[in-house]
């Protein structure tokens, strides 16, 4: 299939038995759109990666960076891994959720996430909680969430119950993009 990441038509791979895995879907198109560019250098997550849009965007763009693309569903990881392969992007990690935390000795400079809303709200917040804890110091993350999913009332909970500095980005065909700072990263704070 060949999809416009960020400008970029690329070939890929995708499958079923993956989210969205028969076309780019919407919310990741919107996340990838409204977010800025991505750090040139760091550690960047994929966090739910996919067939790989996000890490493949991510690569691309920030080739000193190291990209780990995180998924629970194997068949993902493998199409991801193999897409950034074919797309000689040489700077892709691909991982469980549990080996990705031992590549994270510094902390996470960006995650990007089009999060599985669809888990429940408890498992939703514990896996926000984990991976918004793992945020570098300056670190921010790049969450897309369908409006009637809770985006409003997920960016509520970010700020109060995990502390953590959020603005809304974008909000484009029925997503909000939010952006999440850790404490040293928000806006007015000293750099």
């Amino acid at each position: 299939m060949t999809v416009e990441l960020r400008g970029r038509r690329v070939q890929v791979t995708t499958a079923a038995g993956v989210f969205s895995g028969d076309r780019l879907d919407l919310g990741t198109r919107v996340l990838l759109e409204a977010a800025p560019d991505p750090a040139p250098s760091g550690t960047l997550v994929d966090l739910g990666c996919g067939w790989g849009p996000v890490t493949l965007a991510l690569a691309a763009a920030s080739p000193a960076a190291r990209v780990v693309a995180v998924d629970v569903n194997e068949r993902a990881r493998d199409l991801t891994a193999r897409n950034a392969a074919a797309l000689g992007l040489r700077n892709v990690v691909v991982a469980t959720p549990e080996e990705a935390a031992d590549l994270l000795p510094d902390g996470i400079t960006e995650l990007w996430s089009n999060p599985p809303i669809r888990i429940g709200k408890p498992a939703l917040h514990e896996l926000l909680r984990t991976w918004l804890g793992r945020l570098a110091p300056e670190g921010r993350a790049y969450l897309v969430v369908g409006k009637n999913l809770g985006a409003d009332s997920l960016h509520r909970w970010i700020e109060t119950e995990l502390a953590l500095p959020t603005e809304r980005l974008s909000s484009s065909k029925g997503f909000r993009v939010l952006d999440v700072h850790s404490p040293a990263a928000a806006p007015g704070a000293d750099r």
